[in-house]
């Protein structure tokens, strides 16, 4: 590519066409296999799309919405919409309030939405009270279209009748567009208020995606599965846009008829791709030792005693992973060697066998999950960003890592850690993560005032607290929106110690610890049932009896308690941040409650506001006591499966 030729994503992607023009771009399973598309014929295709939408009237700087499942056509569609200079706003699947998905539609001022068939329903229930929505794009179209909707496959043919008389129009539009230009408004979660649309610009993607290159080399022979959301800024960049441009593939998870079906699809396209690395988010490493752990446990105590040693070996000979650019290689202990044979082999064959390493992101992911990982020889480098960042900062390499850290800086990009009134601070302090480079967002949509208490002097202030270390690795320690702040003014991040109870503990689902200039912490506890339940049984005890509910409730503060002076894990966090006083939930924080984000990351004001309540009572002596009668009820209904909040 010309180095004076804009930095566009329509010039990233026919560069790469001309590169790889008979390589495989995208695997997509159709109906029993995948079937693969090249780069050629994928461009075919965009251009086809591009011209179909210009014949509909779609004018450079318009917005058109994008809400669809993984697949060949949402990079059609994206593309498409991009080489015409419109702007595209891809939205969650996972959006299922009414009002959240109306909000971002009417925001960004969407003149189209292309919808696959599974999430039409959502357009159709509100359109009527979208002034400026004029067409609806269906990727799976169905017989009795209204004036106002389309297929995709006709819109596909329209573009071809177009490119055959005015194809010279076709490229001078996309020709046109300058590096600055928006290409996508990507909406925030909206924990706090309502959602803001980051605007990214066309330099913002090609520029990340040759960050996360250089910072992490692949060879264009790399294949993945994106398992992650594709309006997802991660998958979106780190997935989609460097593949793209390095000539390599990826591919789509087969779509359920519904999101649960789609999900129980993932073990099984794993094993059909055989990807070399997978992007991922805690709640799905989570879900994968998780799934790991329950299969060896069932092949019995001789196993599973094998499988923890192995474990342990692998975390002392590894330690923190920072070996700088040595490789230290396996563990050489015979009983290494033993469980590697039975146990780690099989794992790791049972995603596809060629698994080189997982790329974490989104969330803080917990250090020993880190170190679980890469015992079993795949390992989860943790990256860091945000999508106002497009969204790469930093991320671990297999050449250079630190677990608990979230890697080192990708080149191009400037990193500082500020204190409150801006001042950079040294190594080794904690502050605000201040960010400049041309990975930048140009600001959020139609909000000039968080656009201009966001970037300051050119950098973007994160509101994520973290601290540089010494080996110029990064450690995000959370949101600086969600940390408590004791009595005395002292902040702490809660979302390390939340993470590590639930990481260690067979009994916590998930806890929400909240301190808000509060006489002591408390936490907001969601127990796993299942595994209380199984713990009374072994006991001979009952979820019915007082000594029943008291010994589990027990059971929970031991749990907490392990963290305080003189018991096992004394000294890992600050006691006084530990909760004095628990509240035991019914239900857990998920996306259908609104408790926790498409991101999956909990919703802390929203959860913090709906459980006022039992907050309060928490601060009274008698709700101190975790054997209070509103933890004893909860706990009365575990075998009900539904329990009240």
């Amino acid at each position: 590519m010309a180095s004076e030729s804009p930095r566009t994503i329509p010039r990233l992607f026919e560069d790469s066409v001309q590169r790889f023009s008979q390589k495989t771009m995208i695997w997509e399973k159709r109906d029993d296999t995948y079937t693969a598309s090249t780069y050629r014929e994928i461009q075919e295709a965009v251009h086809q799309c591009a011209a179909g939408l210009i014949s509909l009237g779609l004018e450079k700087g318009d917005r058109i919405g994008l809400i669809a499942e993984g697949r060949n056509d949402w990079v059609i569609a994206e593309l498409g919409i991009l080489y015409t200079g419109a702007i595209n706003v891809p939205l969650s699947v996972k959006l299922e309030e009414r009002s959240d998905l109306k909000f971002r539609l009417a925001h960004s001022g969407c003149r189209m939405v292309i919808v696959s068939g599974n999430q039409a329903h959502k357009v159709m229930r509100m359109r009527s009270d979208l002034p400026d929505l004029e067409k609806v794009i269906l990727l799976d179209p169905h017989e009795n279209m209204g004036e106002d909707e389309i297929g995709f496959p006709e819109l596909l043919m329209r573009g071809k009748d177009y490119l055959k008389r005015h194809r010279s129009d076709m490229e001078r539009r996309w020709q046109s567009i300058q590096e600055k230009d928006p290409a996508t408004i990507s909406y925030t979660s909206g924990t706090t208020a309502d959602p803001k649309g980051v605007t990214l610009t066309h330099v913002n993607y090609v520029v990340n995606a040759r960050q996360c290159s250089k910072h992490l080399p692949q060879p264009d022979w790399y294949c993945s599965l994106i398992i992650i959301p594709w309006d997802h800024s991660f998958g979106h960049t780190a997935g989609i846009y460097l593949l793209m441009s390095i000539g390599a593939s990826f591919a789509s998870i087969q779509v359920g008829k519904s999101p649960l079906e789609t999900l129980r699809n993932i073990p099984t396209n794993i094993k059909e791709v055989r990807p070399t690395f997978l992007l991922s988010v805690p709640a799905l490493a989570k879900n994968f030792r998780k799934n790991i752990e329950k299969g060896v446990n069932g092949k019995g105590k001789l196993i599973w005693n094998l499988f923890r040693k192995g474990l342990a070996l692998a975390y002392e000979h590894y330690g923190d992973g920072y070996n700088g650019g040595r490789d230290v290689g396996k563990p050489k202990h015979p009983v290494y060697t033993l469980c590697d044979t039975l146990i780690f082999r099989k794992i790791r064959s049972s995603f596809g066998g060629r698994l080189d390493y997982f790329v974490g992101g989104a969330a803080h992911l917990d250090i020993e999950l880190q170190q679980f990982f890469n015992a079993i020889g795949v390992p989860m480098y943790q990256g860091y960003g945000l999508s106002e960042a497009a969204p790469v900062v930093s991320a671990n390499t297999p050449a250079k890592h630190k677990f608990g850290s979230s890697g080192t800086i990708l080149p191009g990009i400037d990193v500082k850690i500020c204190d409150e009134q801006g001042n950079s601070l040294p190594v080794g302090q904690k502050g605000e993560i201040v960010v400049r480079g041309e990975n930048v967002m140009s600001g959020y949509w139609n909000n000039e005032r968080a656009t201009r208490e966001t970037i300051r002097d050119g950098w973007l202030h994160t509101g994520d607290i973290g601290y540089l270390d010494e080996d110029g690795f990064i450690f995000v320690l959370g949101r600086e929106k969600s940390v408590m702040i004791g009595h005395d003014g002292e902040k702490y991040s809660p979302e390390g110690i939340e993470e590590t109870i639930v990481a260690h503990s067979p009994f916590i689902e998930q806890i929400m610890l909240y301190n808000n200039q509060s006489p002591y912490t408390v936490g907001l506890l969601v127990p796993n049932k299942e595994a209380i339940l199984a713990w009374l049984k072994r006991h001979h005890l009952s979820c019915h009896t007082d000594d029943g509910q008291a010994a589990a409730l027990k059971l929970l503060q031991s749990e907490i308690d392990s963290y305080r002076e003189g018991n096992k894990n004394a000294g890992v966090f600050p006691e006084r941040w530990l909760p004095a006083g628990i509240a035991v939930l019914g239900e857990g924080f998920n996306e259908q409650n609104r408790l926790m984000n498409s991101t999956m990351k909990i919703v802390r004001g929203r959860i913090a506001e709906f459980y006022q309540n039992r907050i309060e009572y928490t601060f009274t002596a008698e709700g101190k006591d975790i054997c209070n009668h509103q933890n004893r009820n909860i706990v009365k209904r575990f075998e009900e499966g539904k329990a009240p909040a």
